[in-house]
């Protein structure tokens, strides 16, 4: 059984490891200091809400990260599921699935008007997933980002 919930500072230790690996999914350096520090200051600073997946002994499984947003058009507010990763042992155990419904929960009991996600185009695995949990990939709009100096 997959129980979810929304994280907390007491945390940090579950959900830094995680955050990193799933940095590192994403050709980035490991660096748990680095993870540790950003999972705290949002946590922290209630910048970001994350919501854990554990499995039926406790052990945590996977976590996604919402950071609240506005959709100008609509003139309501939205999250951004910017993060969701499961660890390689729990995949195909129902964990991303179940953090899916979580924050669909959440942001329609938060009154969110919808979430939002990008995801790899090499990710065929979380695009399927997302597909069978209703999302929608964007035909219409391209997106766009542009780094900053330091």
């Amino acid at each position: 059984m997959i129980s979810t919930r929304i994280a907390t500072l007491d945390d940090l230790n579950s959900i830094a490891p995680l955050f990193d690996a799933y940095r590192q999914f994403y050709e980035q350096a490991p660096d748990l200091e680095l993870a540790t520090r950003f999972i705290r200051e949002r946590l922290q600073n209630s910048e970001s809400v994350i919501l854990l997946a554990s499995g039926a002994s406790g052990e945590v499984l996977g976590f996604c990260q919402l950071y609240p947003s506005f959709c100008s058009v609509e003139a309501r507010p939205i999250y951004a599921l910017y993060d969701l990763f499961v660890t390689p042992a729990a995949r195909r155990s129902g964990a991303g699935s179940a953090l899916l419904q979580a924050a669909e929960q959440l942001a329609a009991a938060q009154g969110k008007a919808r979430m939002d996600l990008t995801t790899a185009k090499t990710n065929t695995a979380a695009q399927a997933a997302y597909a069978a949990q209703g999302w929608v990939r964007d035909e219409v709009f391209f997106a766009y980002s542009k780094h900053l100096a330091r």
